[in-house]
């Protein structure tokens, strides 16, 4: 169990997130992800020389990648300070701030950065020598693509392992048509109000289409309006399968970052310092070949044990799920109402740009808590490979 470390409360933010091929699909990862920072960390008045570390979490390389941790630091406005790449797929933001806080723990920072930042649009495209090949010819790959529709370990696209687990557990194409009209129910609750829930933490992008001309995206781009007629009519993606175009995410692109520090330099950076946020635990998982959607579960009960909580503790619980199947499976093995969790969005609604994924649920899981005057959060989600990882915090005065 973690003691020492703390997230000021509203001390992140995440941009909007764009469905992939749109507002944001030619800009760099790096440059909109850094540049936002910067444009955020000016808002608070939040000296960036302060920072003693910086994580960059992304998954899909962009140029000059290799450079990626310390040019994002300098971009930032942290140019004193080196900074290191993490990436874990889906899970990569609860890592990285996983990562941040075990500095702060030990005593090696007071205050972290991390950025999370990712563009599935347009995805960059390797080529591998192959010199031995039929007339020399190359071995190419498509980072997003590729890798969405084979994991060279399972043998199998990602949808795949969904419908694995909905066979093994008895999931069907109404379970999960319910469950995703509820989330997109539920999404449509945080922009009530003139969207007051998500300018909780939500921050604009800019974007230079032209020399003269620059953009500003301060909401979602490409939610698709959900009704239970409209997903009765859709047909499963798989032969035979219970997930539709409708019961999974889309890919997006975005960007996040959150401040990992102390009791008190997290006081001294909060909007309001009578609300702690403090990081109490991580869990990880791994499940059996080819059963992605199960791996949240043990990694979620990792997590709550070592914080000594239980779920029925938790005022809000906050998933990654790029499949409706992962939450009715999450919410069967842990006996909670699947109607009550993913307050206020998730992924399976607004989209899934990698990287910056988890940590917007998670600061609408903090969002959500303090709003309803502070207790536990739970957040769990898997990741490419049958992997999960989870993270409890404990919120209020």
């Amino acid at each position: 169990m973690l003691k020492k470390a703390y997230i000021p409360y509203r001390g992140y933010y995440s941009s909007p997130f764009v469905r992939w091929q749109g507002s944001m699909a030619n800009e760099h990862a790096i440059l909109i992800g850094a540049a936002t920072a910067k444009r955020w960390l000016e808002s608070k008045k939040a000296d960036p020389k302060k920072f003693d570390y910086f994580f960059l979490g992304m998954t899909i390389g962009q140029q000059r990648w290799f450079y990626g941790g310390p040019w994002a630091a300098a971009l930032s406005g942290m140019d004193g300070i080196p900074g290191v790449i993490v990436s874990q797929a889906c899970t990569t933001s609860t890592t990285s701030i996983y990562q941040a806080s075990l500095g702060v723990e030990e005593g090696f920072y007071d205050q972290a950065f991390c950025l999370m930042t990712d563009r599935c649009s347009n995805g960059p495209h390797t080529i591998w020598p192959n010199a031995m090949g039929p007339g020399g010819e190359v071995i190419s790959e498509n980072w997003m693509m590729d890798n969405f529709a084979m994991d060279p370990w399972a043998g199998g696209a990602m949808i795949q392992t969904a419908e694995n687990v909905a066979k093994e557990a008895g999931i069907t194409k109404e379970e999960c048509d319910a469950v995703s009209l509820r989330r997109y129910e539920q999404y449509l609750d945080s922009l009530a109000d003139d969207r007051k829930f998500q300018k909780g933490y939500m921050f604009p992008v800019e974007v230079q289409v032209s020399k003269k001309k620059t953009i500003v995206i301060d909401k979602d781009e490409g939610v698709t309006e959900t009704t239970k007629d409209g997903l009765v009519s859709l047909k499963p993606v798989l032969p035979g399968g219970v997930h539709t175009f409708g019961s999974q995410t889309h890919p997006a692109d975005g960007n996040c970052g959150v401040i990992v520090a102390t009791r008190e330099r997290a006081k001294e950076l909060s909007s309001d310092p009578s609300i702690e946020v403090q990081i109490l635990s991580y869990g990880f998982s791994r499940a059996k070949k080819g059963y992605m959607a199960c791996a949240v579960v043990p990694a979620m009960r990792m997590a709550l044990d070592k914080a000594g909580v239980k779920i029925s503790d938790c005022k809000e619980v906050k998933t990654h799920n790029p499949f409706a199947v992962n939450d009715i499976y999450l919410a069967k093995e842990m006996n909670i109402d699947v109607n009550k969790i993913n307050n206020y969005g998730c992924s399976l609604i607004y989209g899934h740009p990698q990287a910056p994924t988890a940590g917007r649920s998670i600061m609408e899981g903090i969002e959500a808590v303090a709003n309803s005057g502070g207790g536990y959060l739970a957040w769990g989600g898997c990741a490419a490979g049958d992997t999960g990882a989870a993270m409890v915090l404990k919120i209020g005065k």
